[in-house]
């Protein structure tokens, strides 16, 4: 507390939302992967694993929509402590003995926990346009990477404790130690947090939560397809693919995937200093990006998953042309694997470098009283394109294999490189 009293202002609320950010963000790796391990040892298919997630993306969708607005009444403190309590209740619901968790009772706390989610990213990502001076634009990235990069990090973590939680204390026991945890959070943050931080000094209306800026609106449209271009493939398709074709077993698949999301989350703190060197030649005012770097990066993406796709049926089909056994065999096996965990891990480094620029995009364009408005908005356009590629994932794995679920990831990256054309740019 003395060490905190030292801080200015600013940096002392930036760290305080930080640190309820990635508090929370632990607790929701975690959560989903205790969730995924325990329904899958009791003989769940993991399309029906992902359907426990159901409610959980689709509330998302409501939440950023009224959180907005909720956070431009009463406060980014007040949502963000909502959202802290609400998943301490969440986990509280799973802690009862397994007897009593049917499958109804887990969706609906899986509901709760991404209403949770959403007003506590939410309100972190529109606290900070509140705490940097509207003329330090590159200081602004930089904290918004640094805020959503470390966030992906540790929900990666997050994959690992609630592995490890499983392990060490069985189910119940690992969902009330979390909860004992985030409540002493929950505690602070009530204490600590400014209590006006984010209110709109005019009280919005209803109606304002559709935002009314052409920029905000591009912005979203363009992050819905592009979160449904990583979706589409990423939930459902490839965990079950590397599972059926390759034979990786559960811990291979969900350690893979945790390390993927470890450092999809590090490309994205570093994505203003990789960004900034193709725009170096700017003066320092416009040094930031713009339209024109959404644009060149979704390009330099969209063509990757097709390639892959690609990849994979030219080694299938090579042994095919060469062998008529029904067996894959090993070198093929090891080309497909070396074609799409290369191609994952550089889709990965690319996507995190749209996904932070996108970050920084809505926090500029949002208008500074009532910032929360234009920020719900335009995650709730995230949240549909994930509820889309999630749908999609499912799907089209099931009807026509993964191949088609990275065609389907291209066209997506497209129609976000081609909305993108219509953002802002700077002047030259």
């Amino acid at each position: 507390m003395n060490w905190l009293a030292t801080l200015t202002p600013p940096l002392r609320q930036y760290l305080l939302v930080t640190g309820n950010y990635w508090a929370f963000t632990l607790t929701d790796g975690a959560l989903r992967m205790l969730v995924v391990l325990h329904f899958h040892t009791l003989g769940y298919s993991p399309l029906q694993i992902a359907a426990l997630f159901l409610f959980y993306e689709i509330f998302g969708v409501v939440t950023n929509l009224l959180g907005g607005y909720l956070g431009a009444r009463l406060g980014l403190n007040r949502t963000m402590n909502i959202g802290l309590a609400l998943q301490v209740i969440a986990l509280l619901m799973l802690a009862l003995p397994l007897t009593t968790l049917t499958v109804p009772w887990v969706m609906a706390a899986q509901a709760l926990s991404g209403i949770a989610k959403d007003l506590n990213k939410m309100s972190a990502k529109s606290s900070i346009k509140l705490l940097v001076p509207g003329d330090q634009q590159n200081a602004l990235y930089r904290w918004i990477a640094i805020l959503t990069g470390s966030k992906n990090a540790l929900k990666g973590v997050g994959f690992f404790l609630g592995g490890a939680l499983l392990t060490l204390l069985g189910f119940a026991d690992s969902m009330l130690a979390m909860a004992a945890v985030l409540a002493l959070i929950w505690i602070g943050s009530l204490i600590l947090l400014k209590k006006d931080l984010g209110k709109a000094k005019s009280k919005p209306k209803f109606r304002d939560i559709l935002s009314k800026s052409r920029a905000v609106n591009v912005l979203s449209a363009a992050r819905l397809f592009l979160f449904a271009a990583r979706d589409v493939w990423f939930v459902v398709a490839l965990p079950v693919y590397l599972s059926a074709t390759f034979g990786w077993n559960f811990w291979l698949v969900g350690g893979f995937l945790a390390a993927w999301t470890i450092g999809y989350g590090l490309v994205q703190s570093l994505a203003p200093a990789i960004t900034n060197r193709k725009i170096s030649g700017r003066d320092s005012e416009n040094n930031v990006p713009d339209g024109r770097a959404a644009f060149a990066w979704a390009i330099a993406l969209c063509g990757l998953p097709a390639l892959i796709a690609l990849g994979l049926d030219s080694a299938f089909l090579s042994q095919t042309i060469l062998s008529s056994q029904t067996i894959l065999s090993a070198q093929t096996l090891m080309s497909a694997q070396a074609i799409l965990i290369g191609g994952l891990l550089l889709f990965g480094a690319l996507f995190a470098v749209n996904s932070s620029l996108h970050s920084y995009l809505i926090v500029a364009y949002a208008k500074e009283d009532g910032v929360s408005l234009d920020v719900g908005f335009y995650y709730m356009s995230n949240a549909m394109g994930r509820l889309l590629g999630t749908v999609l994932s499912g799907w089209v794995f099931q009807m026509y294999g993964l191949s088609a679920c990275l065609w389907v990831s291209s066209a997506f990256v497209l129609a976000a490189a081609l909305i993108s054309m219509a953002l802002p740019r700077h002047q030259q």
